[in-house]
């Protein structure tokens, strides 16, 4: 048995596991306050995957879980524990919030790849700042990644409230974006080629999270900056013998988680 099928077993096993013991502790909750935990089980099962508007939703909020998971990978591979992926998505969406009230007017083909643009570039400054203190200043960055989120949420509670508001209104929220600001849905686009599913929020952005998987993917495992990322989080000591910059390699891993 060959390396690469014993470490995907070893990932199955413990998915499998993980999986388990989280239906058995939920279980025991559910179980200790007098509910029947097999019909929270089938219930959650059912609403999650039972129906079609179910599969939408869950592959829509889905969509957000896999830009955090990628967020914590590409750090993790650094040896970084990124916890301000919250911090992160906030000020990514604060890009994205911007350029769509900025440039609404634009058609949707210039305005996609721009947010997009804004987004990575946001997120990128905000995650570069707690690793150029980790690289530099030896801050921890399970510390400032926290800190930041707390940062980042007071930040956009102010810019709701103070500057973004919608005038004449007392919910915290911008006005609605352009017509050419809003993502296609999935229902909408599988219409196009004459195939109908439930109308549901799941939207173009799935596309796009498989994507960036793919492209975290190939970066870490399959160029030079990833393997330098790798040895670095593997031993850092090797690392620095090699001639890697540690330093860059960490203030990079943030950078690109962010």
């Amino acid at each position: 048995m060959n390396e690469k099928t014993v470490n995907l077993l070893l990932v199955t096993l413990i998915t499998t596991v993980n999986l388990l013991l989280a239906f058995i502790i939920s279980g025991f909750v559910i179980w200790s306050v007098g509910e029947d935990p097999w019909f929270a089980l089938k219930t959650m099962l059912y609403g999650a995957f039972g129906y079609d508007e179910g599969i939408g939703y869950t592959l829509y909020y889905t969509t957000n879980f896999i830009f955090t998971g990628l967020a914590f990978a590409i750090a993790f591979h650094c040896r970084l524990f990124n916890i301000g992926a919250e911090g992160q998505a906030y000020i990514g969406g604060l890009g994205v919030g911007l350029i769509c009230l900025w440039l609404e007017d634009l058609p949707f083909a210039v305005i996609l790849p721009t947010a997009i643009a804004a987004s990575a570039l946001f997120g990128a400054v905000w995650g570069a700042i707690p690793g150029y203190l980790q690289a530099k200043r030896g801050s921890h960055v399970v510390i400032t990644t926290i800190m930041f989120n707390f940062i980042a949420s007071v930040l956009m509670v102010y810019l709701l409230v103070n500057i973004l508001i919608k005038p004449g209104q007392m919910s915290p929220e911008t006005r609605e974006f352009g017509e050419n600001g809003w993502l296609p849905q999935m229902h909408e686009l599988f219409g196009w080629i004459g195939i109908q599913i439930t109308p549901t929020p799941l939207n173009l952005s799935l596309f796009w999270a498989f994507i960036s998987a793919f492209f975290v993917w190939r970066y870490i495992w399959h160029t030079r900056w990833g393997f330098e990322m790798r040895t670095v989080g593997a031993n850092e000591s090797a690392a620095i013998y090699a001639g890697i910059n540690v330093d860059r390699n960490i203030i990079i891993a943030m950078s690109l988680a962010g």
